[in-house]
């Protein structure tokens, strides 16, 4: 037993240990017995869980970019490229 722990001290967190694993053992059983209650109530029909999803995605946008436009672009890309 360390020096700079009384008596008291280490039966309260012998205590707290194990009502901490008295309660994650009822909680377990707990979540087992309603998971097999559940799973035998639920029909064999496999349900979808999300509904159909489109197979094409949203048009794409595209701007067009005058001269002067396009060279500046290409010149903050040349800008950038260099750093």
């Amino acid at each position: 037993m360390p020096e700079h722990v009384s008596t008291l001290q280490l039966a309260g967190a012998v205590v707290l240990t194990l009502a901490g694993v008295a309660w994650a053992i009822v909680v377990i059983r707990l979540l087992r017995r309603f998971r097999t209650a559940a799973l035998r109530e639920i029909p064999a029909v496999h349900l979808p869980v999300l509904p159909r999803q489109p197979q094409a995605g949203p048009a794409l946008e595209k701007v067009e970019l005058t001269p002067a436009e396009q060279d500046a672009f290409a010149g903050l890309i040349r800008r950038l490229g260099d750093h």
